[in-house]
């Protein structure tokens, strides 16, 4: 299936703690269907001390959330739906609620 939801895109949360806070999409996990956003979804991690954090101690990092519980901002700032269609011989990703062109 092709990705709705592309790293450097704009979502929000709609469930769960940082339920409608915005944020740049990082990282896509396609066979695992989550994503890591920017600030959001926060955890504490505590790390024991290695070559690359001789230090340790209690971090804080980005979780994976689930691809169901974000939506696409688009360019008004309205949570949308994405779908796909064919633009000549291109298939572009487009959002449903205005219509235009995300990317293509």
């Amino acid at each position: 299936m092709a990705a709705k939801i592309k790293k450097g895109d704009r979502v929000v949360l709609l469930a769960g703690r940082d339920k409608g806070r915005q944020g740049e999409v990082l990282r896509v996990f396609p066979k695992e269907e989550r994503l890591i956003v920017q600030g959001l979804n926060l955890v504490k991690r505590h790390t024991r001390p290695s070559q690359t954090d001789p230090q340790g101690g209690i971090r804080t990092k980005e979780a994976p959330i689930h691809i169901s519980n974000v939506a696409y901002v688009d360019r008004n700032g309205d949570p949308t739906r994405v779908g796909f269609r064919i633009e000549g011989d291109k298939k572009v990703r487009y959002a449903k609620k205005s219509g235009e062109v995300i990317d293509g």
